[in-house]
């Protein structure tokens, strides 16, 4: 249990404008606090306030690597269907529905992989670039 000292017993009520309390809002969001209050005391009383940048950079690679993981979710849909249906026939589908159901799904998954492929590959040589920049 906590010791009287330690507790908080005291109150100051404050108002702001709905500008101030927004660029106050905006402030704590960048900081590590939980609470506006716990952030409020670290400026008031002058303590360390530690901000969180963020880094422009990586919020467009997180954007586009759930894009990314999107498209995998769809090529996923698509040959569950085409097993679906290859499943369907119970077994008798003769040569030709094979064959035709297999080019379907083949030519649905190849262009999307090669798309996957591709934005991978640019995000590496972007990322590479600016590894050798920081290093540099």
């Amino acid at each position: 249990m906590a010791k009287q000292e330690d507790k908080r017993i005291k109150w100051k009520n404050l108002r702001f404008k709905p500008e101030e309390y927004q660029l106050l809002e905006g402030r704590f969001k960048k900081t590590r606090f939980r609470k506006i209050s716990e952030y409020m005391r670290s400026v008031l009383l002058d303590k360390p306030v530690t901000v969180l940048y963020r880094d422009q950079s990586m919020d467009d690679l997180l954007e586009e690597l759930i894009n990314l993981r999107q498209e995998l979710n769809a090529v996923g849909n698509n040959l569950n269907q085409a097993v679906r249906n290859i499943n369907a026939t119970h077994g008798q589908a003769d040569a030709r529905l094979w064959m035709n159901l297999l080019s379907v799904v083949n030519g649905k998954l190849e262009p999307a992989i090669m798309e996957i492929k591709d934005r991978m590959n640019n995000y590496a040589e972007v990322w590479s670039q600016k590894l050798k920049a920081v290093k540099a």
